[in-house]
């Protein structure tokens, strides 16, 4: 009997921020500890901040499941729920939210029902360019923790849950010739990973060095 034939199907990337798949590291020892003792927090505010992919929205996951908190995207924050959360509520990208009225609701409706907040941008709190003054203050009251740059050991340790992921099977060789040429915040790493996954199942074989290449190659070199 003729065998069936086996589609390959894309691997999804929305994350599901398991707290088990967040790589630890020097560089964002001090966020997972703060998180860690949300009831330390002064004020019950936290603020983390670092570049994009850097690990924020992950922890924020990671704090709002341990703790019953709601998260919110900045970019879609709009009107306030009829009942805040009693385990808090998180706000991500806060630089993105469109009316800094609204975002100043948000803060003293929290601070009026008692319950914590944490918030994330790409800034420290303090740096970011609010125009509204009373804003301004409420932000900068936030105990802020920066995420750093990544180290090597970060990075290969995303490498490798990312090929694990995809069930790539790579020569630790393989992976430490390919980490070089990779970018070096784990935003572009995960962004030329997706590539490589969907040029790999459109053309079969296995993922090489010289795969690796062609991909960046052919990125806009904005991106690669």
């Amino acid at each position: 009997m003729p065998q069936e034939p086996q589609f390959l199907l894309p691997f999804s990337d929305t994350p599901d921020y398991a707290e088990a798949d967040f790589i630890h590291a020097e560089s964002n020892a001090a966020a997972r500890a703060w998180i860690g003792r949300p009831g330390e927090w002064p004020e019950g505010r936290l603020a983390l901040w670092g570049e994009h992919g850097c690990g924020k929205t992950h922890l924020m996951h990671i704090w709002a499941r341990r703790v019953g908190a709601r998260l919110h995207a900045g970019a879609a924050l709009r009107d306030l729920p009829a009942l805040l959360p009693a385990g808090g509520i998180g706000i991500d990208d806060v630089d993105t939210v469109r009316d800094e009225t609204v975002l100043f609701h948000w803060l003293n409706a929290a601070r009026d029902a008692g319950v914590p907040v944490m918030i994330a941008s790409r800034l420290a709190p303090a740096r970011l360019p609010i125009r509204l003054p009373d804003l301004a203050s409420r932000l900068r009251a936030f105990t802020a923790v920066g995420i750093a740059a990544p180290e090597d050991d970060l990075l290969r340790g995303l490498l490798a849950h990312l090929l694990s992921d995809r069930q790539w099977r790579l020569d630790l060789d393989v992976q430490q010739r390919i980490l070089p040429l990779l970018p070096r915040e784990p935003a572009g790493l995960r962004d030329v990973v997706a590539r490589l996954d969907r040029t790999q199942l459109a053309a079969g074989g296995r993922v090489t060095v010289g795969l690796v290449r062609r991909v960046l190659a052919e990125m806009p070199p904005e991106e690669g």
